[in-house]
C-alpha cells in the first residue's frame, strides 16, 4: 500500500516538473542513443546499428530510454561473458579434461567419457546448489555495490570486492574482473576497443554454445557438429 502511495505522489510530482528537466532527460537519452550507435558502427562496420525490434527506442519497468539502453547493454555484455565461459568450458569437458581430484567428499569422480550437459547431470544437488548460490552472489552483488547501470553506471562494469568490503561476508585477495591488475594502466582507446572485441566474441559465443546444445539435442539441428556431439537424452535447460 505505501508503495502503491508513494508511486502515486511521484506521478503527480513528475507532472509539476519544469521543462528544463524534461530537456536535460531528451539530451541524455539522445547521448546514450548515440553511444549505442556509435558502439555497433565499431562492432560491425558493416552491418553498423541493427534494431529492428526498435528496443533502444523503448523504455522498460516504468524507466527513462537512457536507463533502459543501459539494461539492454548490461544485458548483452553478461551474457555474451556467461557464454564464453559456456563455450570455452563445454569444450574443454567435451574433450575429457577435467579435475583430476574428486567431485565430491565420497571419492566420486565424474566419468569423462560424458559429454557436458551429461556431467552436469552426474554431479551431486549439492555441488549444483554451490555452483548456482554462487552465480546467485556474484549477480547481487554487482546489482547492490558501485553505480547502478541504470543509474548513469557504465554497462557492463563488475565492481571490485576491495571497494564494497561492507558487501562481503569475509575478505577476498582478488577481484573477479582484472584480479591482477594487468588493464589497470590500459589507455582509454584499448579499454574501448577491448568491449568491442569482447561484443563480438560474446555474440559468437551464443551461437556457439546454443549450436553445441541444439546438436545434442536435436539430430541434424547443427549440420556441421553432426557426428562431432553426441545425442543427449535429457533436458538442456533444466539448470535454468
Amino acid at each position: 500500500m505505501k508503495l502503491a502511495v508513494a508511486s502515486t505522489l511521484l506521478a503527480s510530482a513528475t507532472a509539476f516538473a519544469p521543462a528544463s528537466v524534461s530537456k536535460s532527460s531528451t539530451a541524455l537519452n539522445n547521448a546514450a542513443m548515440d553511444d549505442l550507435k556509435a558502439l555497433a558502427e565499431k562492432s560491425n562496420p558493416v552491418l553498423k546499428y541493427y534494431d529492428p525490434l526498435e528496443l533502444a527506442s523503448t523504455t522498460i519497468y516504468d524507466e527513462t530510454n537512457e536507463a533502459t539502453i543501459g539494461f539492454l547493454r548490461h544485458a548483452e555484455i553478461k551474457h555474451g561473458r556467461v557464454a564464453m565461459a559456456a563455450f570455452v568450458g563445454y569444450i574443454v569437458q567435451a574433450n575429457g579434461l577435467l579435475f583430476p581430484w574428486p567431485q565430491n567428499t565420497a571419492g566420486v569422480m565424474v566419468d569423462p567419457s560424458l559429454s557436458p550437459p551429461e556431467q552436469w547431470d552426474a554431479i551431486p544437488d549439492a555441488a549444483k546448489w554451490q555452483i548456482i548460490l554462487f552465480v546467485g552472489f556474484l549477480e547481487w552483488f554487482s546489482e547492490a555495490a558501485g553505480t547502478h547501470y541504470m543509474r548513469g553506471g557504465k554497462p557492463g562494469a563488475f565492481p571490485n570486492f576491495s571497494d564494497h568490503p561492507d558487501k562481503m561476508f569475509h575478505s577476498v585477495p582478488f577481484n573477479l574482473f582484472d584480479p591482477f591488475g594487468f588493464s589497470k594502466n590500459a589507455s582509454a582507446e584499448k579499454k574501448e576497443m577491448g568491449l568491442v572485441k569482447e561484443l563480438n566474441n560474446g555474440r559468437l559465443a551464443q551461437i556457439g554454445i546454443f549450436g553445441f546444445l541444439a546438436a545434442q539435442k536435436v539430430e541434424g539441428s547443427v549440420p556441421l557438429l553432426k557426428g562431432v556431439v553426441s545425442h543427449y537424452d535429457g533436458e538442456p535447460m533444466a539448470p535454468f
